[in-house]
């Protein structure tokens, strides 16, 4: 089901942009039950943080951190669409 962008409120950018990510996390890391995302508005634009196994970080930023940064700039897609800015903030289990 195609979901017009153009159409859809603030919240469901966050949504969206949460929605879009976890579905990427879950094909890339192996531990799904450890997947966190959330994504909130604030002044700056849409912020989604994201949370991830310890075993799956080194899948989730990748080689130079290229896979990290190909979805950052997925996500910046989404919300550009909107004229919002959507940034992605990886959390690390200490």
């Amino acid at each position: 089901m195609a979901v017009n962008l153009f159409d859809l409120d603030m919240n469901d950018i966050c949504k969206q942009a949460a929605d879009f990510v976890s579905h990427v996390l879950d094909q890339i890391c192996e531990e799904k039950d450890a997947i966190k995302v959330n994504a909130a508005k604030d002044d700056l634009g849409v912020l989604v943080t994201i949370e991830v196994a310890e075993s799956d970080m080194g899948k989730l930023i990748g080689k130079n951190g290229q896979t990290i940064s190909a979805l950052r700039t997925l996500a910046r897609i989404i919300g550009a669409r909107e004229n919002e800015r959507v940034n992605l903030k990886v959390i690390e289990k200490n």
